[in-house]
This record gives C-alpha cells, structure tokens and sequence, in this order.
C-alpha cells in the first residue's frame, strides 16, 4: 500500500476523493469481480493509503455504514472526512437532516443565520458520533472543514472558523478556506495563525487561477499534518457543470511539481495528506498512482 516514510516518522499519503463515484465504477479502474461497495473499499484500500470521504458533507452517514468502513479497511489506512455542510456555514437543504430534526425548522433551506441552535448543537453531536468508529479504529485522519466563499476575512469570519475548530475538538482538523482573501498579503498571516492556535491543518489548494474567485496556492503548514487537495486546472471551473470543473488529467510535468511541493510540505509537518479531486473517469486515480510512483522514486 503505497506511502513514503523517512527515518524522521514522517510521511507523505497520497489519495483521492471518495472511491465510489459513478465514472469511476464505470471507468474500469476497478478489476473484473469487484462489483460490491465493500470489495470496492477493500481494493481501493489496497492501492492508496489514503481515502477522503465526501458524503458525510450531504448528510451525516449512518454509524452502521461508518463502522464498515473501518472493517473493510486494513490497519494504517487513514480516512479523512469532510464535514457536514451546516457545520461550516454552507447553506444546506433540510432535506439533508435527520428526519427529526426536520420538524424543528419551516425553512426549506438553513444556514447557521437561520438554523435553530438545537439543529446545529444536535448535527455537531450526531456528526461526531458518525465518526467515532473511525477514531476507535484508528482510521479517522482529519475532519475537513470547508468554508464557503461568503466567510470573510474579519471578525466574524474568524468567529465562524474559531468556534467550528472548538466545536470538532478533540478531533483533528483541516480548514479549507474557499474565499482568497484569507490567503492575501493583508489576512495571510492572521489567517494560518488562527489555525495554528488551534492546531487545525492549512489545506493548501490547486485550482484554476484564472476566475475572481480562485484560490492562490499557498504552501504552509500550520498543524502536524499538512494537506494538499489538487481538484485540476479545467478552463470549465466558472462556467461548467460539476464534472466539467473536475475534468482534468494532471499532466507528467504538474506530477513531477507536486511531488516536489509534497516533499517540501514533509519537512514541516509529520505528516502530508495529499488529496486528488480531478474525480471524472479514474483521472484521480491514474494521478494518485503517478504520484506515488515519484514520490517513491525519489
């Protein structure tokens, strides 16, 4: 199972995000056989040693379907989990929630402007009872927070960020930051202060960088792990659907780069978690392994 130590513990994890997405079943990235979501886990598992697990964001898994992920796993493989949408300030359908907490709200869509607090105080508590046969399996990597482009740089974007980091504790977290102004030469410094006072992962980002809302790269490390989430460069991003944005094969150049990038992040952090979300047809995949394969050659 492809990862890359040194004498120092410290270790570069190469992945995708999610496993069983509809192109990638279809792709034939999957041997002959390996038909059942369990078997896909299991091969996936036996690839990569790293997996992010996105579904959590739409709805919080059932603690049953968490606690076969951690069977179907072997030991030292790292799951990290994206956090449910309400939790960061996403505006989330109601649909989403648990049935019971439906009938707590009239609104259709909420956010944390509108959401009553026992929906939120009870989505923390239900989220973190999702995970925990992860964290009792020693599978659980980092829960990542995604903010959306609406938090600002200020006092209450830190606010937001601030009391989502508390609220996660003890687990380990990444924030993804998704307005580029945290990240500029004004806020850049409060910004990553901010996670380092608690501990939280900088998820350093490649996107295109040819629309307003793109997100500079910034290579930082502000917690033991460092994460690095690549989701391609498509000319699609501001105007494409979903997988015209995440169309992307990274080329043998961009690999050699990264695999350059996640060597540098090593000497900062104990660990690096480097993510592929290029997810259309196996793209992920192929760059995961062709990542690998440098890393481990170097």
């Amino acid at each position: 199972m492809g990862s890359v130590s040194d004498p120092g513990r410290r270790s570069i994890l190469v992945g995708t995000a999610g496993w069983a997405d509809s192109d990638l079943i279809a792709s034939g990235w999957y041997p002959p056989g390996v038909r059942s979501p369990a078997d896909r886990l299991r091969h996936y598992a036996s690839v990569f040693p790293l997996v992010e697990v996105d579904s959590p964001y739409y709805a919080i898994p059932d603690v049953s379907v968490v606690r076969g992920w951690a069977e179907n796993t072997p030991s030292g493989f790292v799951m990290d989990v994206k956090a449910y949408s309400l939790l960061t300030g996403q505006r989330t359908p109601v649909t989403s929630l648990p049935p019971d907490l439906r009938e707590l709200t009239d609104h259709a869509w909420i956010s944390l402007t509108n959401a009553p607090k026992e929906v939120v105080d009870e989505s923390w508590h239900r989220f973190q009872q999702a995970v925990e046969p992860l964290r009792t399996a020693g599978r659980l990597g980092l829960v990542l927070l995604q903010f959306p482009a609406t938090c600002r740089p200020g006092a209450s974007g830190e606010q937001l960020i601030s009391d989502a980091l508390s609220r996660c504790a003890p687990l380990k977290a990444a924030v993804e930051f998704r307005n580029g102004a945290w990240l500029d030469a004004r806020h850049q410094d409060r910004a990553l202060g901010l996670l380092r006072e608690h501990g939280a992962a900088h998820v350093c980002v490649d996107m295109p960088q040819s629309h307003a809302d793109a997100m500079p790269l910034l290579l930082a490390a502000t917690a033991d792990t460092a994460v690095v989430r690549l989701h391609g460069r498509s000319e699609q991003w501001a105007g494409g659907d979903k997988r015209e944005r995440y169309r992307y094969e990274y080329s043998a150049d961009e690999l050699d780069a990264w695999a350059s990038c996640a060597r540098q992040l090593s000497k900062s952090a104990e660990s690096v978690h480097v993510v592929f979300n290029n997810c259309c047809g196996g793209a992920a995949q192929r760059a995961a392994a062709g990542l690998l394969e440098r890393i481990e050659a170097a």
